[in-house]
Order: structure tokens, then sequence, then C-alpha cells
């Protein structure tokens, strides 16, 4: 009997049947009962993440070789995870996105070798690279070999880091070592469904009997406002993808690029507005977004880790068109204090908006370093030290606005000159000074004070003398630690004449493998 020897398009449909068929992931009932869940399938999320058709698949046909358990012959379309390339507002990206419905998103040797392949490609050709995560975790049946494949993706992290910018959505459960990965990257976005977590419920019960929820140890609650991993919390897969959309529209493609610029006006006006947002009683409180609004591009600032330790803010907008990296204390927030949290969130910052030539804006009103024995004994003076050393490595251009209080280390930490700010200047209102004036005069005139016949009168003439001689910007500014005193109206237009004029800044610091942030 003759051979039949396929057609072209006999194989064209064969092809078309085996495209179809991985593409269904799971098949259909896994996919409503992700759709149950008010979750969007591996493909869904893509579709919505990047431009229309612009995605350019690679590894659909990838199958694990796992012969172990049952998994012999077992179909894995993808091996759970679909991974390629394609464009976000017209900026390639590279991504992996895990795919639930597929064995639960569980990573093997294959899963694990395309995740890798993606961040490869995304090195060499200077471009984002974006993973979402929605994994039960490691594939048990592969052994070893799934444990070998976290290990080469976490090394690809630390080979991206500082060169690509890496995003991390967690849409579904991301737990055990597979929780590293994300940790690796610069940003994380959840969903308010996800979870993760090193040790789950059960294990945590097992070894210390305490008994906790998912989603009290790994919900985004915990991960952004206790732990401070995450950065951004979403409602949901559409609302995470829109994130990390406006993300990139801030970050460059990769370290040798400068971030998009967008229009800017031509002409900024004075912002009389700003001569009166601050209280000019620096014991009165007030929300420093509002200031940040006024400053930036149609009010458009995008929060970092809103809510975690909230008595620093940090996070992108524009100036001018011009991509800035805001740091900023929150009065409003414990007086504004840098502690230990708000130091390693200010510092991880710092060195990423240097890492990816985004210049630095720091808005200054800050009474001090937390004080106490907790704070001590939990390293304030190691964690203080990381803003030193991110703001002082740091060779974008730097520019520092003292607002109000700038008070002994702390006034240091927030980039003041003798930490290479290239600009700063000052409001009328700044009180720049070793420390507050109340704290001063009872150290320097304690005797003085107590021989008075009106210790309480004394003490009041003493502090509005000193305020008078020290806690204002001109004894800064004669002593050129302050570039110029100015109008607060004016700021928005120093800010973006201080941008053009640092475009072009280049520096260059002593040949090292690196420095030795204090971790």
């Amino acid at each position: 009997m003759q051979e039949h020897i396929k057609s072209i398009e006999e194989k064209i449909e064969e092809l078309n049947r085996k495209r179809e068929k991985i593409q269904l992931g799971g098949g259909q009932e896994r996919i409503d009962k992700q759709h149950a869940g008010g979750s969007l399938t591996a493909r869904e999320r893509i579709a919505v993440l990047l431009d229309q058709d612009s995605f350019l698949e690679s590894g659909l046909f990838a199958e694990h070789r796992c012969t172990n358990f049952g998994m012999q012959g077992k179909p894995m379309p993808a091996d759970g995870v679909v991974t390629g390339a394609g464009s976000v507002d017209g900026r390639l990206v590279h991504l992996a996105c895990q795919d639930f419905t597929v064995g639960g998103g569980s990573a093997g040797e294959v899963h694990c070798r395309k995740i890798v392949q993606m961040m490869q490609a995304s090195l060499k050709t200077g471009s984002p690279f974006i993973v979402v995560n929605d994994s039960g975790g490691a594939r048990i049946q592969e052994g070893i070999e799934s444990l070998s494949g976290y290990g080469q993706v976490f090394y690809n992290n630390v080979m991206l880091s500082g060169v690509v910018p890496q995003i991390s959505l967690i849409c579904g459960p991301c737990a055990g070592g597979a929780a590293y990965s994300p940790a690796l990257t610069d940003f994380i976005i959840q969903t308010r469904s996800a979870c993760m977590f090193i040790t789950g419920p059960s294990v945590i019960k097992a070894v210390t009997g305490e008994e906790v929820t998912a989603e009290e140890i790994g919900g985004p609650s915990a991960q952004m406002n206790i732990s401070g991993v995450v950065h951004f919390v979403a409602e949901d897969d559409r609302d995470a993808m829109a994130i990390c959309r406006r993300l990139l529209s801030f970050l460059p493609s990769n370290n040798l690029e400068d971030p998009p610029k967008w229009d800017a006006e031509e002409v900024i006006l004075p912002d009389k507005y700003l001569n009166s947002i601050i209280p000019v009683d620096s014991r009165q409180s007030y929300d420093v977004r509002d200031v940040v609004a006024r400053l930036v591009d149609r009010a458009d600032f995008m929060e970092v880790q809103e809510h975690f330790a909230r008595n620093i803010v940090i996070g992108f907008a524009r100036i001018q068109g011009r991509s800035v990296g805001i740091v900023a204390n929150q009065p409003s927030v414990m007086a504004g204090v840098l502690d230990i949290d708000a130091s390693d969130k200010a510092a991880r910052f710092i060195r990423f908006c240097n890492a990816f030539n985004i210049p630095l804006v720091t808005l200054v009103d800050v009474p001090g370093f937390l004080p106490g024995v907790e704070q001590e004994y939990g390293g304030i003076i190691r964690h203080g030290a990381k803003m030193l050393f991110a703001y002082s490595a740091a060779t974008v251009p730097k520019i520092t606005v003292v607002m109000r209080k700038a008070y002994g280390g702390a006034y240091l930490a927030m980039c003041s000159k003798d930490l290479d700010a290239d600009r700063v200047i000052s409001w009328p209102t700044a009180e720049i000074a070793v420390m507050g004036a109340e704290g001063a005069v009872d150290v320097i005139f304690r005797n003085e004070i107590r021989k008075a016949d009106d210790p309480k009168a004394k003490r009041q003439e003493l502090i509005a003398e000193y305020k008078e001689s020290f806690s204002t910007p001109y004894a800064a500014a004669s002593a050129m630690k302050v570039d110029d005193v100015i109008e607060p109206a004016e700021t928005r237009r120093y800010l973006a004449m201080s941008l053009d004029i640092l475009h072009s800044k280049r520096e260059f610091r002593p040949q090292k493998k690196h420095g030795l942030i204090p971790l």
C-alpha cells in the first residue's frame, strides 16, 4: 500500500490544531475555574498588558522530560508558562507568564529554562523583563531539576539587575523558593487575591504552633504595609497590568538609555499657592504629596510603596516631560522622622533611580532620626547609613529642596550639599541646624536658664534668639551649603531649569568592583 504523503495544506492544518490545543492551556474547564476565581488566564493577561497584536511567542511547543511519579507522557501545554516578546506603548519588552491552568503553574526544568531564555533575550536586546507569577511552586516530581531551574532564574535575576528594569506581577500563589525571584526584581505588583510567602500556614503551625491564614501572612496588606516587600497593590489582574504599563512609562528600557521624555509646557508660571502650602509653624503637619502635586507635570505622581514606612514618600513623576524620582519626608506621619523602614525604603529607591539614569528630587522637612531603644537595637545606625551611602554613590542629577525642618544627621541623609547634591535650594521657611531650637537651647544654655529669675521666659527668649541666628536658611547659604533661597512659588521653574542644565552631567568615581553598602 502506497504511503500517504501529507500535503502542505494538511501539515498546516495539523500545525493549527496543535497550536490551538496548546493555547487552550489546561482546557476549558480549568479556564472557567480561573475566571470563576476572578482571574484572567496567562494569555489573557498578556493580551491586556501588551500593545494589540504585538506578542511574538517563543517556546509554544516546549514539553517537560520528567518520567517520574506518573509524569511520563502527561501533557503539560507550553510546560505551564507562556513566554515571548511584545511591546508596551511601542517599546520592546520580554516576558514570562505562568499558566495556573497547566499543572497549577508548577515550575520544572523546561518551565524555568523558558523563563531564563526570555531573561537572557531581555539582556541581549536591552529591554525590560516582566514576569507574571501564578504558580503552586516547584514541580515536586522533577526533584533536583526543579530546584536547579529556580537557581538559574535567581542567577539571571542578578545578571539583569541594574541593566534592564525587572517587574514582577503576583497574580496568584507565589510560595516557597519561588518568592525569591520577585524579591530579586526591581518592583513587585500584587493583586488583592494573590498570596506570597516562604512558608505557608500549615508549615508555620507545625513548626511554631502559630495559627495564621494565607491572607494574614502573604496577602497584599501584609506584604505591603508590614514587610515592605510589595511596591504596588492592584485590585485585580487588569489593574495590575495597567500599573505595570504606567510604571514602564517612567523608565528607560535599559541602563544605557535615558527615560522617555514627554512634551513640556512652553512657559512655567509662578505657583503662588506654594507660598502658603505648608504651615510656618514647624509643629504643624501637612501632606507632602500636596507639594509634590504642585511641582510635577499634571499633578501626575506614581507613589511607590504607598502604605509602607509612610513617614517617607517615594515615587515617579515628570517635570517638564523629564522623568524624576521623588524622595520626600512626610510630616503628617511621625512628623516625617527617618527610621529603619524609611531608610531602607528610600535607599533602595535611590539606587534604582541611579542605576537607570533617573534624576533625584529630594524634598526635605525632617526633624531627625527616630530615637528609641527599639530603633537602636534594630540597627538604625546601619539602616540610616544606607541612605548616606545611596545618595553619596548616586551620580545622576541630584536636586534638593529644603522646605522646613532640616536637623542633624537626618538633614545630611536627605541629600545635603555634602553628599554631593548638584543643587540645594531652600525656602524662607527652612530651619537648617544641628537640632531643633528647643533642644539646642536646653543643651547650650542649661545653666543660664536655671539661674534666671524667670527660667521659662528666659528659655523662650533664648529659643527665639537661636532660631533667628541658626534655624534659618541664610546661615547655610552664607556657608554655601545652600545654593539659593527662593520663593516657594518659583520652585517648579527652578527644578525644570536645573534638570535641563544637569541633563548632560557626567561624573566619574574611583574604579572598583562595587561599593559595600551597609546591608
